[in-house]
C-alpha cells in the first residue's frame, strides 16, 4: 500500500518528537542531522538514511549512505524480515525531462516481520515524521515490490514533481 501526504497536511502533524502510544522518541542527532541533509552541508552531502528503533524506546539513524549511493543500494541497505525507516533524496527526471530531486520517507514494514516489531513502527512513526519538517512525500511498503523505482515509487514522486 502506498500512502503519499500533501504538504498541506504536515502542519497537522504533533510537534513533539514523541510517540504517546508507543512511548517511542527521536534521538536528539536525528533533527541536526535532518536539517544538514536537507540542505546539504557538512558531512551530510549523502543520498539517504535509514532509521532503526533502538531497545524499543528510541528512534536512531542506523545507516547513512554516501551520495554516489543509489536507490537500489538503498533498497538493499533495508532488511527483509524486519521494520526499518528510510529518507531518501531522490534523483530523477520529469516527465517533460528536468532533472529534479525530492525528499522521500519510506516506512518499511514487510509482512513477513513479526507482529510485535510491525506494531512498534508503525505506532512510532509519526514521532519520526514530525523531526522530518518539509518532506512531504510519505510511502508505506511491505513487500519489496512496493519499492520497485520504476512501476511503484516514482509514479507517487513524479506527481509531486
Amino acid at each position: 500500500m502506498i500512502q503519499v501526504c500533501s504538504p498541506d497536511s504536515l502542519s497537522s502533524l504533533h510537534p513533539f518528537a514523541f510517540d504517546q502510544a508507543t512511548g517511542v522518541s527521536v534521538a536528539d542527532n536525528v533533527s541536526f542531522a535532518f536539517n544538514e541533509f536537507k540542505l546539504k552541508r557538512g558531512d551530510f552531502k549523502l543520498r539517504y538514511f535509514i532509521y532503526a528503533i533502538e531497545n524499543k524506546t528510541k528512534i536512531v539513524i542506523e545507516k547513512q549512505g554516501e551520495r554516489e549511493k543509489t536507490y537500489e543500494d538503498f533498497c538493499s541497505e533495508l532488511p527483509e524480515n524486519d521494520c526499518r525507516y528510510g529518507l531518501i533524496d531522490l534523483d530523477f527526471e520529469t516527465d517533460d525531462g528536468r532533472p529534479t530531486s525530492k525528499l522521500v520517507f519510506i516506512s518499511w514494514n514487510p509482512d513477513t516481520a513479526s507482529v510485535r516489531p510491525k506494531m512498534l513502527y508503525s505506532g512510532s512513526k509519526e514521532a519520526l515524521k514530525s523531526v522530518l519538517m518539509g518532506v512531504g512525500i510519505h510511502i508505506n511498503a511491505t513487500d519489496f515490490s512496493e519499492l520497485d523505482l520504476e512501476t511503484a515509487i516514482l509514479p507517487t514522486v513524479k506527481k509531486f514533481a
